[in-house]
């Protein structure tokens, strides 16, 4: 006979670490409430208590990110797209270190930071995804050994608003972290105008795909000009040197050393994630052989990219939010294979899908398309417009059922990734 688990409240103070009881006393009973809100949130099948654990916790001591951060390695991870990718990535490299504390569910606001640190006090490694309005004021508090800057563009323009915006927060932040290194992908224009207030930056020449929010200097506001893989401003704003650049699948470092990705993860988009997850893990002194040996291990991220079975059809996960994210996207699609979209406008998606109308939906063309998602009807019109021969069904997994048996292509944006994960039993 299995033994009861033990009451909520005991399993979280049992995993008190002798780090977290060096905490000052607010502190650590931040981490016991944090940690029993989590046990309690996960025993009531309610999620994995990252959100409701970390806000309960700097409810109770405000300055928790600064003391659970104290002491320790500490790498932020932020941009539009590649966020939870990238963070997965160094968790893995960066284990050769020792122990990582990570928010791998993603909940990358201020309560998943600290719910994340709050879980393993001990780990003398952290890294955190931080979703890109929030990295100003957890940078201030954590003080990073590395701020990770991956790209900008639009994205929830209803949340976040005007990409300059955060363009300019980044910068600010950048310029107030004088110890940390600031990791950036030099090809956009955007990162490297907020990188370059940083005294201690590393371009990484990663690629980009997606331009038009670029198209403009963020310095002076005259149009940036582009040759190759080139670009330059009238004001002498221009892309950086790199020291690290990612030419197809091959890495070439500073020294001259060239490296085979050689991904289980497919794309371009996640060649350059890997490309600045391998120049971040060499700057805190692991080696590039061992951080590909173990990028290479890794088939999925939270569900994307996985094949799942249901009902006669192998369905592949692709998460796409916006613009430069399907752009990335589109690529990777079996041109003979059925498309279910689904589209949410939930809290965490952002109400407004202007954004449809720059998606290059017209490269569906020739194959069985399907709108799906509380904004299916949003999508059905977009691929009117597109010339797109489609059906409407709204709920996702009921879309893949209504397609003959075979493979299926299910691309979705947050919440409805999120509920088609779950729904597939990979939650």
């Amino acid at each position: 006979m299995t033994s009861p688990s033990p009451p909520a409240d005991l399993e979280a103070r049992a995993a008190v670490s002798p780090a977290a009881r060096r905490l000052p006393a607010r502190t650590r009973l931040a981490v016991v409430a944090a940690r029993c809100a989590a046990a309690a949130s996960r025993r009531l099948g309610l999620g994995s208590g990252g959100v409701i654990g970390g806000r309960i916790a700097l409810a109770v001591d405000p300055r928790a990110l600064q003391r659970l951060s104290h002491g320790r390695t500490v790498v932020l991870v932020t941009g539009t797209n590649g966020k939870t990718t990238t963070a997965l990535m160094l968790s893995r490299v960066l284990q050769s270190l020792g122990d990582v504390a990570s928010n791998g569910d993603g909940a990358n606001m201020p309560g998943g930071v600290a719910a994340a640190l709050a879980a393993k006090p001990d780990a003398p490694v952290a890294v955190l995804e931080v979703d890109e309005t929030y990295v100003p004021a957890v940078a201030a508090q954590i003080r990073p050994t590395c701020l990770v800057l991956l790209n900008l563009s639009r994205d929830q323009l209803d949340r976040v608003g005007e990409v300059r915006k955060i363009e300019r927060e980044l910068r600010a932040i950048a310029a107030a972290l004088p110890e940390s290194t600031v990791v950036a992908n030099c090809d956009d224009p955007l990162v490297a105008s907020a990188a370059l207030a940083s005294s201690r930056p590393l371009w990484v020449g990663a690629g980009q795909r997606w331009h038009d929010d670029a198209v403009a200097c963020a310095r002076c506001g005259r149009t940036v000009q582009r040759c190759a893989t080139e670009w330059r401003c009238a004001c002498g704003f221009s892309r950086p040197a790199p020291q690290w650049t990612l030419t197809g699948d091959a890495l070439r470092g500073a020294g001259g050393t060239s490296f085979t990705l050689d991904l289980l993860l497919p794309g371009r988009a996640n060649a350059a994630n890997a490309a600045i997850a391998v120049a971040t893990a060499e700057r805190l002194g692991v080696a590039p052989e061992v951080a590909l040996a173990r990028l290479r291990a890794i088939g999925d991220v939270a569900g994307r990219y996985r094949r799942a079975d249901h009902e006669g059809h192998a369905v592949r996960m692709l998460l796409a939010k916006n613009p430069a994210g399907w752009r990335e996207t589109l690529p990777l699609l079996d041109p003979h294979t059925p498309v279910v979209i689904a589209v949410n406008s939930g809290e965490a998606d952002g109400r407004d899908t202007s954004w449809l109308w720059d998606v290059p939906f017209e490269q569906l063309a020739g194959r069985p398309v399907i709108a799906a998602g509380e904004r299916a009807t949003d999508v059905a019109v977009r691929l009117t417009y597109a010339e797109v021969r489609h059906t409407l069904c709204r709920r996702p997994l009921a879309a893949v059922t209504a397609l003959p048996p075979g493979p299926v292509e299910l691309i979705a944006n947050y919440t409805a990734f999120r509920d088609a994960h779950h729904q597939l039993g990979h939650g």
